[in-house]
């Protein structure tokens, strides 16, 4: 530690001592100009702290803060020097110089005393800090009391960052070693924290996204986002465009707004059925970033107390964009900034939870090898919201506990506890939820022994047997989240449960007579946001398990399965076109072809026109001319040639 840092900490500070008229300018010389010229004084008659350095005129004495190696020599090649200390720095050093001696010792004795002024220093400090701490009722460092963890849904800013998580991985010159500097004529508004502003991206001007406070109580906060008029016709002219049926036209639409939400999300999904990854995770960071850079000052990402109302239309697209850019970043092998993403979308709206994000956060806190929080969510929300009645946490939980028993840094009786803990949650899973046994050793390729497999508990019957909602909720956990079970140790463990299981089945336990009746209760019908989560997971083995209601539904990428209470704060409006005003050939072209337009029709600013305009009539007549190829004209009176006797018995 240096000595200014010292005298700092000492309550001495350069400066303070009384000022001449002449004393704010200073004259301070290099080392060689010392050895020449000596030691010089200032026009003030006395020179400052750091004798003999280099001659800069200095007309305020803040300027000597940036000035390094300004400490007090009080020996120059050897000799006295004949500066003046003030008596306020003169007394507070009186001890030092008294313990050192500076003045009467040459370089080699001056460099030997430093050393116990240092550590003399240091124990000075260390009775500073302790007084501190007795006066301000400070403590020493130490755990944490219970009451002062903080909340189940916190989000760390630092997690947000995939860099973090990749760094910890492959080091921090793998993963900033390709990152090419920003451009500086690229400037953007504000630094923010979901993503990072690249300098492909075009440049950023409001494009007419805001937040506002709805209101605050019980210590919550709810906001809402807003469009104004110019994203409003922004809005209305990516509808056009999404009814087209044609990517072109949004990509149009794209140049003229740049930072429109709801195209760059319904842009990524289209290049990401071409294959186009790193496409589509660039247009979910830009449109990320857009809405990031219209948060209200109050609004905040990591407190957990900011609500957003899913059935406003204009905040879906948040939870859209960061339920994508999870999915990109778990894909990434980025699974610990995943889990953030997932809490974060999960503390919007807690309660409802539109996305169904508890389906979900179990399999990316496995991943992340984050068993501490999983069990801690668990232990806290289940009295409430009775996860156990989920498979995926009925069976993700004991796996937490297991792979915890397993670590060798823990103390014995900690492992002890979590095995048991392990087989007792196990065994209840197994009880409540026999159907997902032989899909997850189907999915593992284990093939289990004949008292298991020819058992009626765990036998077909269970599949077959379990409500339809429910076949889907084990559907989607398996499809997600089976590869974490095929570990020889995790299996050994299972089977060991299974037996289990099986010999409170014989013996008559009341608890599996409870749970068979418990799962016809419960999973009468899933609700709308879990059909809504298996449409944005893409899980196919869930997604076949879909009611038909759902599926003969239309799904939009931008807005899936929108809540049937939806507020609606503006109406889009009516469009009047001349096809509907009685031109009845136009209105069945449109019908073969929506992409149809008459002549005195006006496409719609900011959809594709010009030299594209006829490509529609083009792709009219060509269906038109194979539509009459196939068209056959059978005369009922008379027989057909592969038929010659007319109508007959059927064989």
């Amino acid at each position: 530690m240096s000595r200014r840092a010292l005298r700092r900490l000492r309550g001495e500070q350069r400066g303070q001592e009384p000022l001449g008229p002449d004393a704010l300018q200073f004259v301070l010389l290099d080392d060689d100009d010392a050895e020449e010229e000596g030691p010089k004084q200032g026009l003030g008659g006395r020179r400052p702290g750091g004798a003999g350095k280099e001659g800069v005129r200095v007309n305020n004495r803040f300027e000597l803060i940036n000035i390094e190696d300004l400490e007090d020599d009080l020996v120059v090649n050897g000799e006295k020097s004949d500066c003046t200390l003030p008596d306020s720095v003169s007394s507070g050093n009186k001890g030092r110089a008294q313990r050192g001696n500076p003045e009467t010792k040459q370089d080699g004795d001056v460099a030997k005393a430093g050393f116990p002024e240092q550590e003399n220093g240091l124990e000075d400090i260390d009775r500073i800090l302790e007084r501190i701490e007795d006066s301000s009722g400070v403590s020493h460092p130490g755990p944490p009391p219970l009451n002062s963890r903080k909340h189940v849904l916190y989000v760390e800013h630092r997690h947000l960052n995939p860099d973090t998580e990749l760094k910890r991985y492959f080091g921090a010159r793998a993963v900033l070693g390709e990152q090419r500097p920003r451009q500086r004529q690229r400037v953007y508004p504000k630094c923010t924290w979901l993503t990072t502003p690249k300098s492909t991206w075009p440049r950023y001007s409001k494009p007419g996204l805001s937040m506002r406070l709805l209101e605050s109580k019980k210590g919550l906060s709810f906001f809402a986002f807003e469009h104004n008029e110019e994203y409003q016709q922004a809005q209305h002219k990516f509808l056009v465009a999404v009814e087209s049926m044609e990517p072109n036209n949004i990509v149009v639409l794209l140049q003229t707004s740049p930072y429109h939400v709801d195209s760059l999300l319904q842009l990524s999904d289209a290049c990401r059925f071409q294959e186009d990854q790193e496409m589509a995770r660039d247009l979910i960071e830009r449109a990320l970033y857009s809405m990031e850079c219209a948060f209200h000052p109050l609004f905040s990402l990591t407190s957990g107390t900011c609500r957003l109302d899913y059935r406003r239309p204009e905040n879906r697209s948040f939870y859209l964009a960061l339920y994508k850019q999870m999915s990109f970043l778990e894909k990434r092998g980025c699974p610990r900034t995943a889990l953030e993403y997932c809490k974060l979308i999960l503390s919007l709206e807690p309660d409802e939870d539109p996305l169904c994000m508890l389906l979900l956060i179990d399999h990316l806190a496995l991943r992340a090898r984050n068993y501490e929080y999983l069990i801690r969510l668990f232990q806290e929300w289940e009295a409430h919201r009775n996860l156990s009645q989920l498979p995926n946490f009925a069976f993700s939980v004991p796996l937490a506990y297991f792979l915890l028993s397993q670590q060798t840094d823990l103390p014995e009786h900690e492992l002890t506890s979590a095995r048991q803990q392990a087989s007792l949650l196990i065994q209840q899973a197994l009880t409540m939820f026999p159907g997902a046994l032989m899909p997850l050793l189907e999915y593992c390729s284990v093939r289990p022994d004949a008292t298991v497999s020819d058992h009626r508990f765990f036998g077909p019957d269970a599949e077959i047997s379990q409500p339809p909602a429910l076949s889907q909720l084990v559907s989607l956990y398996l499809g997600r989240s089976h590869f974490l079970w095929k570990e020889p140790a995790i299996m050994s463990w299972l089977e060991e449960n299974v037996r289990e299981v099986l010999q409170a089945v014989d013996a008559g336990d009341p608890a599996v007579e409870a749970c068979e009746n418990r799962r016809k209760v419960l999973y009468q019908r899933a609700p709308r946001n879990i059909h809504r989560h298996v449409i944005l997971s893409e899980i196919k083995e869930a997604v076949a398990a879909l009611p038909s209601d759902v599926t003969t539904q239309s799904v939009m990428g931008f807005d899936p399965l929108p809540p049937l209470d939806t507020i609606y704060s503006y109406v889009r409006p009516e469009r009047l076109s001349p096809v509907s005003h009685g031109n009845t050939i136009a209105l069945f072209f449109r019908s073969l072809l929506p992409n149809y337009t008459t002549e005195g029709e006006r496409l719609e600013e900011g959809v594709a026109g010009g030299p594209n305009r006829n490509q529609g009539l083009n792709r009219l007549m060509l269906a038109v001319r194979d539509m009459m190829a196939n068209f056959h004209f059978n005369d009922l009176e008379v027989p057909r040639e592969d038929n010659p006797e007319g109508e007959g018995d059927w064989d």
